[in-house]
């Protein structure tokens, strides 16, 4: 080969090397790098892991996660600001408006499960939860089987209540259903009397408890209803994104600044009210950092069989 095009041959190569393949992607990057923004879907009272601290500002352990992943990929596109818009979604129309293009990410508290992956995809695993049961402190339920003939409140658009009809412990409970819009709406239902109790996941109540007005009046009681795996949420067959929020996430957790991200949020005062969760990572959540996967909620719940 002629010097000239071995000069011209190290230059392709070069610019080929140089060039990020996540400016190449014709999906949601190249959306993110023509427009200079990105439109994360956050919850307003989902516990540690999103929630709204006023004036369209949020906060929380996944909502940390996406700006730190967010961070790392405007870099990679060579980008000199990225402009993050915040989205308040539900339980009931995340899916629908990431499906749609309202929203680019989520970082909110969704369960990982088979029927949702025909839907979206979602990165590696980043929180495993325990569905529990919050009531009153003084109500004298400690089990599943004491909610006959009770009222039991969860959130619109989540799998609670249909989890405690499926568990084996529930058979033979009738109990009737009380539905809020949101979490905060659920939570209200219990402490308003008008809910005896309230399936979900049990941060989520931890966090509600920990801010409501008198926190030793209730509880979190009963048998571990399911093991979930809580997931950053995208669009399917977007692979190049997938790639670049998973690269973010695994590189927190192989330098172990995701365990510090996380006693920020669970361990820690936090704002707008400086209260407490005070919600240890459990194992699975540990085990899920140490070997990064997306694993569904269908996997947790073969291993959840006697739990």
């Amino acid at each position: 080969m002629k010097p000239r095009n071995l000069v011209a041959a190290a230059v392709v190569a070069a610019s080929v090397t140089a060039l990020p393949a996540l400016a190449q992607d014709a999906g949601t990057l190249k959306k993110i790098k023509e427009s200079g923004s990105v439109t994360m879907g956050v919850r307003e009272s989902s516990g540690g892991l999103s929630f709204t601290l006023g004036d369209g500002k949020f906060a929380g352990f996944h909502v940390e996660l996406c700006q730190r992943v967010l961070a790392d990929i405007q870099k990679q596109l060579g980008m000199a600001k990225l402009d993050i818009k915040y989205q308040p979604v539900t339980s009931q129309n995340r899916i629908p408006l990431m499906q749609n293009g309202t929203i680019d990410i989520e970082c909110g508290s969704t369960t990982n499960n088979a029927t949702r992956q025909k839907d979206v995809a979602f990165a590696v695993t980043t929180f495993v939860e325990e569905v529990r049961i919050a009531v009153k402190a003084n109500s004298g339920i400690t089990s599943i089987g004491q909610l006959n003939g009770r009222n039991v409140a969860t959130t619109t658009g989540t799998t609670s209540v249909q989890l405690l009809r499926k568990h084996e412990r529930a058979t033979g409970v009738d109990f009737k259903e009380f539905f809020g819009k949101d979490h905060a709406d659920s939570f209200l239902l219990l402490e308003s009397g008008r809910a005896d109790a309230f399936v979900m996941d049990s941060q989520i109540l931890a966090g509600l408890i920990a801010k409501s007005k008198t926190p030793g009046d209730y509880k979190i009681v009963g048998e571990i209803l399911n093991v979930e795996p809580i997931n950053i949420m995208m669009r399917r067959d977007d692979p190049t994104f997938k790639k670049a929020v998973d690269d973010g996430l695994i590189k927190l957790m192989k330098s172990g600044e995701i365990a510090k991200i996380y006693d920020k949020w669970f361990m820690q005062p936090i704002p707008p009210a400086n209260v407490r969760i005070g919600l240890p990572a459990s194992d699975a959540t540990k085990a899920a950092w140490a070997s990064p996967n997306d694993r569904p909620a269908e996997d947790y719940a073969k291993k959840c069989a006697g739990c």
